[in-house]
């Protein structure tokens, strides 16, 4: 009986590829996004405005569209890196940031103020010479534990 990958090679191949780019692309722009966030996003209750809000109304959805699709396959990649090399909540994290959804702000508070994502940005962050990212404590947050 044939082995199942030798039946399935051009299947086996293109995994293979796909998993290929991802990891690369976890390698390259996950890092790079994390230090294009300003330093003081996470502060306050609402995101910093974005550069283009001014901008005319085509050009504003134009690079808003390309920011969500960009959002969603950066997140979809992320999903992938959880079982295939690559940095998979950082993917997701960046990628959920580029999307905008109900509930969005609250989220991302969620996840910066734990202490192992803020650490391990703040850790890419440092390597590429730029400030930590600021965070507001949570109301009701004990403070003797700060996030790093």
């Amino acid at each position: 009986m044939p082995f199942w990958p030798e039946l399935n090679r051009d299947l086996v191949d293109t995994v293979v590829l796909v998993s290929l780019v991802i990891s690369i692309l976890g390698l390259i722009a996950v890092p790079r996004a994390i230090v294009r966030i300003p330093a003081d996003y996470f502060l306050g209750p609402h995101p910093p405005r974005l550069p283009w809000a001014d901008a005319h109304p085509v050009l504003r959805v134009s690079l808003t569209l390309t920011k969500n699709v960009l959002g969603i396959i950066l997140v979809l990649a992320g999903v992938a890196m959880l079982v295939l090399p690559g940095q998979g909540l950082l993917a997701i994290l960046v990628g959920a940031m580029l999307v905008d959804f109900p509930g969005k702000r609250p989220a991302e508070l969620a996840l910066i103020r734990m202490r192992r994502v803020h650490a391990v940005l703040n850790w890419v962050r440092r390597r590429a010479g730029r400030d930590p990212l600021l965070v507001e404590e949570a109301p009701g947050q004990d403070k003797q534990d700060p996030a790093p």
